[in-house]
């Protein structure tokens, strides 16, 4: 009998049924992959994730050394136990100083050894709202005046930590800070309850209460700052208080006064004035001074009281982000006097496209600030933290 070249694969064509030899095969196949399955999932299973994880060779890390972060821990491992990486993990990264002193940053792309994914912890501006009230550990180191901030292993800023954050927009922007806090105890609370969460927070060293005030500040998603006194020009009839930073002290008893401030709370993305028309006049004493809130990642805002500050000049120099106040808000203690000055300060800002204004913690200005607050998105203002508006060597 002839074969039906023409009947369909496997089965015989009279029966229809398949052939036994064609049914061993496929049962043959079916188990080889059954088996090769099988094997897979208790190779990944002993594995433990079954990722292959980047390691990069000892000449990448030591390319990488300004950058580089402690040995990784099973905390840092991510979900599903990809290894985590900075955002600049990738690139090399040089500075160089100009003439003017600017330093010129220049990233160039390095190519990356090992395989796999890799989780990039890029830095972001602000706090998880939920961590808000609590330091990061990264960013304070103990020292014998309390727990001061410092630039993390990664390069991460307090600035940036703890700055609020903003759209990015190229509106209109204003910053107006409230300060004083924590020398009065209903002014304080007030401010933090009623000001609107935009608003940022200066808080005075010699204040009461700071740690706790500053928790609820930042709970209500403040941007904080810390005031610490500097000598005004008429020291000592006008004492801005204990420890004040002084042109006639030496470097090192500035910088521990200072300290001793700092150790005060946490959470602050920088450093206010509170007075002091005299050291800010001084070049001399100002250097060292702002020399080290820079290195500690922080931001100095000038108040903008003294037309004799060089700051700018001083800051420049030192490579610290800096900022200046263009009004004084509450020069006169009245409601609808505020209101006004609020307004001239929205002029200002529709000019240079920003502008920054300084309060204290008096209920007048507190019930301007809010009444002026409510109206300024209707038009088109966004208002900020003041760590936005800083002129910042990072990002110039």
């Amino acid at each position: 009998m002839g074969t039906d070249l023409h009947a369909p694969l496997g089965r015989n064509r009279k029966t229809g049924s398949r052939r036994p030899g064609v049914l061993r095969l496929g049962r043959i196949a079916a188990s080889l992959c059954l088996f090769a399955i099988g094997g897979f999932s208790l190779y990944t299973a002993f594995r433990g994730d079954g990722l292959e994880r980047a390691k990069p060779p000892a000449a990448e890390q030591a390319a990488n050394q300004p950058s580089s972060k402690p040995p990784t821990t099973a905390a840092d491992q991510a979900a599903g136990g990809m290894p985590r990486a900075d955002q600049r993990s990738g690139a090399n990264v040089e500075q160089m100083i100009t003439g003017d002193g600017s330093v010129v940053t220049k990233y160039s792309p390095r190519p990356r050894d090992g395989s796999g994914p890799v989780l990039v912890d890029a830095m972001q501006i602000g706090q998880d709202p939920r961590m808000a009230a609590q330091p990061n550990e990264a960013l304070l180191e103990d020292t014998a005046f309390g727990r001061l901030p410092i630039i993390g292993p990664d390069g991460r800023r307090p600035m940036d930590q703890y700055a609020r954050p903003s759209s990015g927009a190229r509106g209109i922007r204003i910053a107006i800070v409230v300060s004083g806090l924590g020398l009065s105890q209903t002014g304080t609370q007030r401010a933090i309850t009623e000001l609107p969460e935009e608003i940022t927070l200066a808080f005075a060293a010699s204040g009461n209460s700071l740690q706790r005030w500053m928790q609820e500040a930042r709970r209500g998603g403040h941007e904080i700052l810390l005031q610490v006194p500097l000598e005004p020009f008429d020291y000592p009839a006008n004492d801005p208080g204990p420890e004040t930073l002084l042109t006639s002290k030496p470097v090192a008893r500035n910088i521990e006064n200072l300290h001793k401030a700092m150790g005060e709370i946490t959470n602050y993305t920088g450093i206010m004035n509170y007075l002091g028309g005299r050291f800010l006049s001084d070049p001399a004493a100002m250097e060292p001074v702002m020399r080290d809130i820079g290195k500690r990642g922080l931001l100095f805002l000038d108040d903008g009281t003294s037309a004799q500050s060089k700051t700018a000049t001083v800051a420049k120099g030192t490579e610290l982000p800096y900022a200046f106040a263009d009004l004084q808000l509450d020069g006169q203690l009245d409601s609808n006097a505020i209101l006004k000055k609020l307004d001239e300060l929205e002029r200002i800002a529709r000019k240079n496209g920003q502008a920054i204004g300084i309060a204290s913690a008096f209920d007048e200005s507190v019930d301007a600030i809010v009444k002026w607050s409510e109206e300024a998105s209707m038009r088109g203002i966004e208002i900020v933290g003041v760590a936005a508006l800083s002129n910042d060597p990072r990002n110039p």
